[in-house]
C-alpha cells in the first residue's frame, strides 16, 4: 500500500481545512458548513412587549431585554429611589427610607407638607383622616388574625420537654369576649 493512500484515510477534508486555517492565522473560521433549521430572528425596539414561545413576556427597557413577571409590582413597591420624587434631591438620611415607604417622599418634603397644612389650619382634619385610616386597617388585620387563631386547632401542645399536653377549657369563649373589647378600644383611638 502506498503512503499516499494511508494519508488520505487518516485525514479528512475538514482536518486539512482546519490545518490550513491555523497556518494562515484564521483560527476562528469554520471548517464545515452546517445544514439545518435556523431560528428566525425577531427584532424589537425600545418599549416593545412580546410573548416568547415558552409563554414568558419580555420587554426592552433602557436598551436591556427584561422579563416581565408577576412580582414587578411588588418590586416597585419596595424599591426606594435614589432621588426624592417631590424635590429631586438625594435621599440620604436614614429616615428618608421610612418616610418614602409611608408617604412616597423624603423626610424634608413630608415635614414641609405638614408645616403647610398647619399654617393653612388643615392639620387636625388631615391627622384625623390619617389616624382613622390607620386604625381601620389595624381593625381589619386584627379581625383576620382573630379568625385564624379561632379556627386553629389548639387541642394539644408540645412542651419544651417534648411531652404532649391536652388543654381543655373555654378559651374560645374568652377569646370572643375579648375580641369585642379590643375592637371597641381600637375604635376609641379614632377620635
Amino acid at each position: 500500500m502506498s503512503k499516499e493512500s494511508v494519508l488520505n484515510k487518516q485525514f479528512k477534508e475538514k482536518d486539512v481545512q482546519r490545518l490550513r486555517n491555523l497556518i494562515t492565522g484564521k483560527h476562528g473560521d469554520r471548517t464545515l458548513s452546517g445544514i439545518g433549521y435556523t431560528k428566525q430572528e425577531e427584532f424589537h425596539s425600545e418599549g416593545d412587549v412580546w410573548e416568547a414561545q415558552d409563554g414568558r413576556i419580555w420587554t426592552i427597557k433602557d436598551g436591556v431585554k427584561q422579563n416581565i413577571t408577576k412580582l414587578d409590582e411588588a418590586k416597585k413597591a419596595v424599591t426606594i429611589p435614589l432621588f426624592c420624587p417631590s424635590c429631586n434631591l438625594l435621599m440620604k438620611k436614614h429616615l428618608d427610607k421610612r418616610f418614602f415607604i409611608q408617604f412616597k417622599r423624603c423626610l424634608d418634603c413630608q415635614v414641609n407638607f405638614e408645616t403647610e397644612l398647619k399654617l393653612e389650619g388643615l392639620w387636625e382634619q388631615y391627622n384625623d383622616v390619617f389616624i382613622g385610616d390607620n386604625v381601620d386597617n389595624l381593625i381589619k388585620e386584627f379581625e383576620i388574625w382573630f379568625e385564624e387563631e379561632l379556627n386553629a386547632s389548639n387541642e394539644s401542645y408540645i412542651t419544651e420537654a417534648g411531652d404532649i399536653e391536652t388543654w381543655v377549657g373555654s378559651a374560645k369563649q374568652k377569646m370572643l369576649e375579648n375580641k369585642e373589647e379590643t375592637i371597641k378600644f381600637l375604635k376609641s383611638l379614632k377620635k
